[in-house]
């Protein structure tokens, strides 16, 4: 008679198909198993955007700060060289307006100067003084170097080159019987250009000499609707240097629309008195 473990042993294919057969009755009624692998990688795919936004934020607000920075911080050129970074430095602040101090001349005897006019008058004519300087600074060339108002009359101004000063005369004067630009003459070795402003106004130039003749002086001279206009830029007499302004120079101011705007204003509410002729004997 065998022994117990005699009477339960299976071969060992028969034993694998039970289990198996076991393993099918017992799972049959139970649902299908989600599919995980699907989720997973949904799941995976949104996490994945989650961080690529993240990062793109950050390089974003790290942009904005880099550009911040690069206008608020001063350049260094020395770090840029090294870094390879070049900052943008923000822009430097206008240069002042405010007018500067007129040269003081002291008035000849019997002559009397700006010092003297009423108030309301002094303020007037030292307003366009302030307002002709910079538009005769930046149309005289170089050459006649830093244009100043003076203290003397509203028609007189300096500029001053290398310690040698020339005298500016600028004058928008209302007219009177008589008192018209006349066409400048080639006379006595003066020599004349005339060029046409808008409006068809002809005006006239004319480098003269002057003093002992060695020296000459440049003039500008036209009319403009009620008004006498002339400029003049005298020689420095010390040094025996001519005006350093030719006549298309003078003409080409002529035309600048800076230079009639301030002609145009002194036209309309003028700053000086109507010029008097004495009748001919």
């Amino acid at each position: 008679m065998g022994t117990n473990e005699d009477l339960y042993a299976v071969p060992d294919d028969t034993a694998v198909v039970l289990v198996r057969d076991a393993m099918d009755r017992t799972t049959a009624d139970l649902p299908p198993l989600p599919d995980l692998v699907g989720a997973a990688r949904a799941q995976g795919r949104r996490r994945k955007a989650r961080v690529r936004f993240a990062i793109g934020g950050g390089a974003l607000a790290v942009a904005a700060l880099g550009v911040a920075g690069a206008v608020a911080l001063p350049v260094d050129n020395d770090k840029q060289k090294s870094s390879g970074v070049i900052n943008v430095a923000a822009p430097p602040s206008s240069p002042s307006t405010t007018p500067q101090p007129p040269v003081h001349i002291t008035p000849s005897p019997g002559e009397t100067s700006m010092a003297h006019l009423p108030p309301a008058e002094r303020a007037k004519q030292e307003d366009f003084q302030n307002r002709a300087v910079p538009v005769l600074q930046s149309l005289l060339p170089p050459t006649v170097g830093t244009v100043q108002r003076t203290d003397l009359n509203v028609r007189m101004y300096h500029g001053t080159k290398d310690g040698k000063t020339f005298t500016i005369m600028f004058s928008v004067r209302p007219s009177g019987p008589g008192t018209n630009p006349k066409p400048c003459l080639e006379v006595k070795g003066q020599v004349c250009k005339k060029t046409v402003l808008p409006g068809g106004i002809q005006a006239h130039a004319g480098t003269a000499p002057i003093n002992n003749g060695n020296v000459t002086e440049t003039r500008l001279s036209f009319h403009y609707g009620r008004s006498d206009v002339s400029l003049s830029i005298s020689p420095h007499d010390e040094s025996n240097t001519s005006a350093p302004v030719t006549n298309d120079q003078i003409l080409e101011l002529a035309k600048a629309p800076a230079f009639l705007d301030l002609v145009k204003a002194a036209d309309a509410d003028p700053v000086e008195k109507e010029q008097k002729t004495a009748p001919a004997s």
